[in-house]
């Protein structure tokens, strides 16, 4: 039995083996012309007599995932943008709550219940953007 499990493990199988299952199913396919094709989860590369490695049939590559985590990245930077603008649409409606009570004082109370609104409808709209830069960051 140890005979027969050191054959079948030699260190030049080991090597063919490992490179072969980390590379991509289609670097695999389209290296190496001696490919017998099934199904992806049956593919085998034959090197020599004695060697039949599977290979996997679905892998992500390093640049993949790198381009996926930039473009998480860009999406959520485009996303807080709005924040900036929640910032600047509450100053310019505290801004012209200061206009409208220098105009016409005896209009405060209605003035301010107006301002208020505008505030909260202004800082809604940037916790929304807030909220889908972290779902782009976390949740996708």
């Amino acid at each position: 039995m140890y005979a027969c499990a050191k054959f079948v493990s030699t260190p030049a199988l080991v090597r063919a083996g490992s490179r072969a299952l980390y590379r991509p199913l289609s670097a695999s396919v389209l290296s190496r012309p001696d490919v017998r094709t099934g199904e992806a989860s049956t593919a085998f590369v034959s090197q020599n007599a004695f060697s039949q490695v599977p290979l996997r049939g679905f892998q992500t590559s390093a640049m993949s995932r790198d381009i996926d985590t930039a473009a998480k990245f860009i999406g959520a930077g485009t996303a807080t943008v709005g924040v900036a603008g929640s910032g600047a649409g509450i100053g310019t409606v505290f801004g012209s709550l200061i206009i409208g009570y220098a105009r016409n004082p005896s209009l405060k109370q209605q003035l301010f219940s107006y301002a208020i609104l505008g505030f909260a409808l202004s800082e809604a709209m940037g916790l929304f953007c807030l909220m889908v830069a972290f779902l782009i960051l976390f949740a996708v």
